[in-house]
């Protein structure tokens, strides 16, 4: 029952229980009076305009985020996935860092600081006791990790283009040591519809071989086009 039909069955029922008592002496006219105020009242509710921006409870869960939405595609795309927002959708396979990646990287962004590039004096002064990758180093092996740039295998083929837009927030909590293997888990967090695309935020955590800990956690924004 949803919020409007809801209402209707309380004034129905508190008009029946109304005319359904005994009344004696002058209380009559009182509860007539009191009858019509509360369907007054009621029929003002319900004709406000507040009350058709209720969602109803009998509304399956996402389907009020397709109002509008008339492109078939998205619509199907929608309903197959939403039931995994919340869920683990991605486990990569493991990557060596290795440190000529690292030292190409520095290269690319001229970041050669010798916590990275520098192997014996890492060893000697640093407190990882050995070069660290650069955290935008993994941040940039996202979609590798991810298996999302693979054209013989696309994370989503129903889509006929999916476009990067973006980072809601990016976090390195530990540090990556030279020749360590990482991995990428994908959880979707939410998805919002419209009416010739998808926009996903998955929540990517990269984690390293041989430890709990987690070197990166990155909250990424795709749109999927259809």
């Amino acid at each position: 029952m949803d919020v409007i039909e809801y209402i209707k069955e309380k004034e129905r029922s508190i008009r029946t229980r109304i005319n359904g008592l005994d009344l004696k002496g002058g209380s009559d006219g009182h509860l007539k009076q009191l009858t019509y105020f509360i369907s007054h009242s009621l029929n003002n509710t319900l004709n406000n305009s507040w009350v058709s921006r209720i969602k109803l409870f009998s509304e399956p869960e996402g389907e009020q985020d397709l109002q509008g939405v008339k492109n078939p595609k998205v619509i199907a795309f929608y309903r197959n996935w939403q039931d995994r927002i919340g869920k683990e959708v991605f486990v990569g396979d493991w990557m060596r860092v290795e440190q000529s990646r690292i030292d190409s990287f520095a290269d690319v962004t001229g970041d050669r600081q010798w916590i990275h590039t520098d192997p014996a004096r890492a060893r000697d002064e640093s407190p990882f006791g050995d070069t660290i990758a650069h955290g935008f180093l993994v941040l940039s092996l996202l979609p590798q990790l991810t298996d999302t740039v693979n054209p013989e295998k696309p994370p989503y083929p129903e889509a006929r283009m999916v476009v990067n837009c973006g980072l809601d927030q990016v976090r390195f909590p530990h540090p990556v040591k030279s020749g360590s293997r990482i991995r990428a888990r994908t959880t979707l967090r939410s998805m919002t519809p419209s009416k010739r695309s998808v926009e996903m935020v998955n929540r990517i955590e990269v984690e390293v071989e041989g430890s709990s800990r987690i070197v990166c956690v990155a909250d990424t924004l795709l749109r999927l086009y259809f």
